[in-house]
């Protein structure tokens, strides 16, 4: 399954204010943001990966696997994440 960082970021993303930059733009502020781990999981997710296949990526169990999501999705709406991932042309 193919899939762009747009697409993962809008789907978990409330509010955003301007367009978001490109592809690439947007996975290196991501890179900056998300710890390795979390960078994993959010994108094993967003590419469709069952929890079973996220577990062997990141060596983890489930119940931390959704802790870090959360905590990715948490910080992907902070205010100055958002603004690093929008360009306002």
């Amino acid at each position: 399954m193919d899939f762009t960082f747009t697409e993962a970021i809008m789907s978990h993303i409330d509010k955003l204010v301007g367009n978001l930059k490109s592809e690439e733009q947007i996975q290196e502020v991501l890179k900056r943001k998300f710890t390795k781990k979390e960078y994993k999981i959010f994108f094993g997710f967003a590419e469709g990966k069952s929890i079973e296949e996220i577990k062997e990526i990141v060596n983890d169990d489930e119940e931390r696997i959704n802790e870090i999501f959360k905590a990715a999705c948490k910080k992907l709406n902070q205010e100055k994440t958002k603004k690093e991932l929008v360009s306002f042309k």
